[in-house]
């Protein structure tokens, strides 16, 4: 369970020492998504809500008789948002509905937040995981290769305790398991969910994640993050475990915001000789095959140009890279790459995306053994998207 020396010399290269060399430029911010928030701490009680109605794009090189029809055009997703504020309490809740192919209706996220003062909280609920760059580690629709396998913009039931302090930001957490429909002895994890949990024969149990950041400036920072939990097999009743590591760095230049991450992840399972080398994770409604272990690389820039076209106040141009090594033999490794631009014309957010990948599950026809084994013969397939959100 050794990581390389290389490995480590590279990722300390990566995500370190390559921001410096970029040129800054003037300020502004890059978001993949809004949430509902409330500034303020009231004496009674507020209610927000809000939410998003997205319709979807997609022309995908693999899928012939898609090619010929030219693409499809369909329903994304419709979501809503709750946000209450009284005194030191704040309530959050996003609640999502997707076609049944995808899972149908879920809980994205929900917790209760305590506010002990302006520098520190603990939330407790369906709680988003700090290990990485978060909220996001991409500016993309698609986001990166760490969202497909449970490290990125991942939720998990338990607490958070969250501290700033001077240029210092903790984050210590707690999840006692995934979010759970199933309360049975030997239940299986549903794979009705939005974020990537273990399913199949295991489930995730007893995870604790310290995550601490340092700022550089405002909108610079670098940071670490460690994950340590346990794997539940149902077959055998008995406990392996998993961890995970990251270096990453979240940095503007003015117009461009950098997100540099390296981390590599392994599970340890008490399972069958046959099912230890992958291990299965399932949301959106099903499931498919990840590599035990794996090294994570990603790099992602953005660059905002305010405009005045109509309605149209901002057009943001990324280009997103995400490599997945698998260190065990015969495993081939994966890639994704997603070139596009954001356009936000108020509560209006488009995304124009070409997303290509090489043994990605979400891009060309290696669902099942994208992330784990890998084919061989596998070929770069790649999507046209755009996806149109009315944010509210």
């Amino acid at each position: 369970m050794k990581i390389r020396l290389q490995h480590l010399f590279s990722c300390i290269v990566f995500t370190v020492i390559l921001p410096f060399t970029l040129i800054a430029q003037d300020s502004t911010s890059v978001k993949k998504d809004t949430t509902t928030t409330i500034p303020s701490r009231p004496d009674k009680p507020v209610l927000k809500i809000g939410g998003a109605l997205r319709f979807n794009y997609n022309l995908s090189s693999w899928k012939k008789e898609q090619v010929k029809r030219g693409g499809d055009f369909g329903l994304d997703m419709f979501r809503i948002n709750a946000a209450v504020s009284y005194k030191k309490l704040d309530f959050h809740a996003e609640y999502r509905f997707y076609s049944k192919d995808f899972g149908g209706s879920f809980l994205k996220e929900g917790y209760v937040r305590y506010n002990f003062n302006d520098s520190t909280r603990m939330d407790i609920g369906l709680v988003q995981n700090p290990f990485g760059n978060t909220t996001y580690n991409s500016h993309n629709w698609f986001f990166n290769l760490p969202y497909y396998v449970g490290f990125e913009d991942k939720f998990s039931m338990g607490v958070n305790f969250h501290q700033r302090s001077n240029r210092w930001i903790y984050d210590i957490a707690f999840f006692k398991n995934a979010m759970e429909l199933n309360f049975g002895d030997q239940s299986a994890t549903d794979p009705s969910r939005y974020s990537y949990d273990v399913a199949g024969r295991n489930k995730e149990v007893n995870q604790g994640n310290i995550k601490t950041e340092y700022l550089l400036a405002a909108d610079k920072k670098i940071g670490i993050s460690g994950m340590l939990g346990g794997v539940y097999n149902i077959p055998t009743g008995r406990m392996g475990a998993r961890w995970a590591a990251a270096l990453h760095t979240d940095l503007t230049f003015g117009k461009l915001n950098v997100k540099l991450q390296s981390m590599y992840y392994q599970y340890n399972l008490s399972d069958s000789a046959q099912y230890k080398n992958k291990v299965q994770l399932a949301a959106y409604g099903s499931s498919y095959e990840v590599a035990r272990k794996a090294y994570l690389h990603t790099a992602s820039f953005a660059y905002t140009q305010p405009v005045k076209l109509g309605p149209v106040k901002s057009l943001v141009f990324y280009e997103n890279y995400s490599y997945m090594n698998k260190p065990q033999t015969g495993f081939k490794d994966t890639q994704m790459n997603v070139l596009g631009c954001m356009i936000n014309a108020g509560n209006l957010v488009t995304y124009v995306d070409w997303a290509a990948g090489k043994n990605q599950p979400w891009l060309g026809p290696e669902w099942q053994n994208g992330l784990s084994t890998g084919n061989r013969e596998a070929k770069w397939n790649s999507r046209f998207n755009i996806n149109i959100g009315y944010y509210f």
